[in-house]
């Protein structure tokens, strides 16, 4: 499986090159959804340190089972995270990319407070206004992102969304390009701890046209490790 990875990732990355003529800094967040710790290991070997999880249980099982490894291993959460599930994941996360209500950011900036830590998010923003999905609008952003200027533990490093799928990955790209103006008009405005600087946008599915419009942060699974094995019952 090692040699599988290697070669995914190899083309993976001749991928990242090919939409990426500019040579920016793409950041590879691999996500090991319901993948074992010994295919984070190999990932690890390869020089994958941005490891993203969707489920915050799955996360601290995976990051207690690591934790002889975690000076090495830079945490994502990457998938709609509870309320509840926030004390799981605050302090032991680089970024959470799925900040999605007012509710939840009171939340994270309640627990940032309680351990005296300062928490990076990213503002998962439903471009395309579909129900299965979380976040807020477009249109919203701004007001969000005044009404937490008085929070001290919260910090929101940039963007992200997850495009509707579609078989053909150009239609995606309508959605990314909304996303990146947004990302930009937001650059020219102060607020407080707030900085644009991650653009978290582009999937297995979609990766290559999300880089071409600007994404530097992608989320990839099964590109890199193939289809996800089913979690034992």
């Amino acid at each position: 499986m090692n040699r599988t990875i290697k070669k995914n990732w190899l083309d993976t990355q001749k991928r990242i090159e090919k939409a990426n003529p500019d040579g920016k800094e793409i950041t590879v967040i691999a996500v090991t959804k319901t993948h074992s710790t010994e295919t984070i290991e190999k990932a690890l070997s390869l020089g994958l340190k941005e490891i993203g999880e969707n489920k915050a249980q799955e996360f601290v099982e995976k990051y207690d089972l690591l934790e002889s490894r975690k000076e090495e291993i830079h945490w994502h959460m990457i998938g709609h995270l509870q309320r509840n599930k926030v004390k799981y994941v605050v302090g032991k996360t680089k970024l959470i990319h799925s900040l999605d209500s007012m509710r939840l950011a009171k939340e994270i900036e309640k627990r940032g407070e309680i351990e005296d830590l300062s928490v990076d998010t990213l503002l998962q923003v439903n471009v395309a206004k579909e129900d299965a999905k979380y976040g807020i609008f477009l249109e919203d952003a701004t007001s969000f992102l005044k009404n937490i200027e008085s929070f001290q533990h919260l910090k929101i490093r940039g963007l992200m969304t997850m495009a509707p799928y579609y078989e053909d990955p150009e239609k995606t790209r309508e959605c990314f390009k909304k996303l990146k103006n947004l990302f930009e008009e937001l650059k020219k405005e102060e607020y407080n701890n707030v900085t644009m600087e991650y653009l978290s946008m582009g999937m297995t599915n979609d990766f290559e046209v999300a880089i071409e419009e600007g994404s530097n942060m992608v989320r990839l699974g099964r590109t890199l490790f193939g289809e996800r094995p089913k979690l034992k019952k």
